[in-house]
């Protein structure tokens, strides 16, 4: 057992909780971390793996001529899309309180099962409306909304706020190689000659069957939380404890409670975290949805077009790894964010402003800034108000609701790819640059404030603190307690 001298202890808040927290199991803790990283992140980020390829695909099917065997007209293909948000966004929070009340091994399997099954059924789908309500009605949109958001809540019973950011990265990086690894799995699948057969139809079969095997898993082999995990020993539950009260939550295992889930929503700053989470996912939704129609404006065939998008995602994978290990090694997200955000606007503006046939090199290079920037901030802007929230009934009515709306930002993407915007589709990128831009300037503002914020505290106490310095345990009233430092 190892000393920790540089936590400030409070005896009665120790004593309130039940156990000592001036001791730290370094190598119980090492156990455990390994343990959650081998047994449980792999099978969230398949079965996240799953539900991006099952939202994204639509892109690749209409590649393979959806658009024509349903007979599409005008718009449909993009109120394909735009629909699908609506209830993706209505429906975050209450799957999260469901999460919070029955567990996320219960709610994510079934999640995943159930879009598993839907996914399945598009390849059925004769015509618009068809399509239209196996994605909305029947569940591909309100069963996937809450898995992003819930196990995004669900990280923060395993993991401290200095190991969120990368684990959710990790997550992620899967949604951005879904994207990529559908273009493989689509250029494969469509090569199939069969002729009663379409080669989208097979895609919707082959990835809604992975998902359905992926959800069925998880019923068995997902934990309720770290002190049922099946894996650990009683040192390592033990550790896993006193790890989450020193360094992310006041309380744990705590019962679902309505009114603490709400306690922060008249705060002043919740506005601004509607804001930002509302306008960094319209570059993600784009970048999601209409990557390969973006990519087969440089004038490729349909093969091409799906390989020459497996690239620019892979590198976004990459990026956002290492921006996310840098966030989480200097405990640090203000200016990560904004940097992923500005990344991502520099490539949107290139598209925007040159003749991509006339410009494909740069046109292409462009494909990558965009990758690279735009998935990074899902990670980072909810680890990071997750990291300034120790309630978990707050948590997980806040993630839900933030996720949500940034779900519900997907409808201005695409609302704004229009057909009669083709193959340009200038709005469209104009509206994600503004939002993109309006996001920076959110986020450098409260990363500002919380420093500014940080800074008078440590004046008027006469003491430097960080977020960290005061175990979790002792800040029952979050940010009205005197010890209290922002995560910035």
């Amino acid at each position: 057992m190892e000393k920790v001298d540089t936590v400030i202890r409070d005896p009665e808040a120790d004593a309130k909780v039940g156990e000592s927290t001036d001791y730290v199991d370094v190598e119980g803790e090492k156990s455990f971390v390994r343990k959650v990283d081998f047994f449980v992140l792999p099978l969230l980020c398949l079965m996240y793996f799953f539900d991006c390829m099952d939202r994204s695909n639509l892109a690749n099917a209409k590649t393979d001529g959806l658009d024509e065997d349903l007979n599409l007209k005008g718009n449909e293909y993009s109120l394909l899309i735009l629909l699908f948000y609506i209830p993706f966004g209505l429906c975050d929070l209450p799957w999260n309180l469901l999460i919070k009340r029955y567990s996320g091994r219960t709610m994510l399997s079934f999640m995943t099962v159930v879009w598993g099954i839907c996914a399945l059924c598009q390849c059925a789908a004769k015509n618009f409306g068809g399509m239209l309500s196996i994605r909305i009605i029947l569940g591909s949109s309100i069963f996937e909304a809450g898995f992003f958001c819930g196990a995004t809540f669900y990280f923060t019973l395993f993991y401290t706020r200095g190991e969120m950011g990368f684990r959710l990265a990790i997550m992620q990086s899967f949604a951005v190689l879904a994207s990529a690894f559908s273009g493989l799995i689509s250029f494969g699948v469509f090569q199939i000659g069969l002729p009663n057969v379409h080669g989208w139809q097979w895609l919707f079969i082959i990835e809604g069957v992975m998902t359905l095997i992926a959800g069925i898993i998880g019923f068995w082999w997902l934990p309720d939380n770290a002190h049922t995990a099946w894996f650990l020993n009683d040192r390592e539950r033990a550790a896993a404890k006193a790890r989450l009260l020193r360094d992310t939550s006041s309380e744990v295992e705590t019962e679902l409670d309505l009114k603490a889930c709400f306690q922060t929503w008249s705060d002043w700053k919740f506005p601004i975290w509607c804001i930002i989470t509302f306008t960094y996912p319209v570059a993600y939704a784009t970048a999601m949805n209409f990557f390969p129609l973006i990519v087969q404006r440089l004038g490729y065939s349909v093969i091409k077009t799906n390989l020459w998008t497996v690239a620019p995602n892979l590198v976004g994978a990459v990026v956002l790894l290492c921006v996310a290990k840098s966030s989480d090694y200097f405990r640090e997200r203000t200016f990560h964010i904004v940097f992923a955000l500005s990344i991502s606007l520099i490539g949107m503006l290139v598209l925007s402003t040159i003749d991509v046939i006339a410009n494909k090199g740069a046109a292409y290079f462009a494909c990558f800034l965009m990758a690279a920037g735009a998935y990074i901030p899902s990670s980072l802007v909810h680890a990071w108000h997750n990291n300034n929230n120790v309630h978990e009934n707050s948590r997980a009515a806040n993630t839900g609701f933030f996720v949500g709306l940034g779900n519900i930002a997907g409808v201005m993407s695409a609302a704004t790819f229009r057909t009669e915007y083709a193959p340009k589709y200038i709005p469209t990128l104009v509206a994600t640059c503004c939002c993109n831009a309006v996001c920076i300037v959110f986020v450098t503002g409260l990363g500002l404030w919380m420093r500014l914020e940080n800074r008078r505290k440590d004046k008027e106490q006469g003491v430097k603190l960080r977020a960290g310095a005061v175990a979790t345990s002792q800040l029952n009233e979050g940010e009205k307690s005197a010890q209290w430092r922002y995560f910035l």
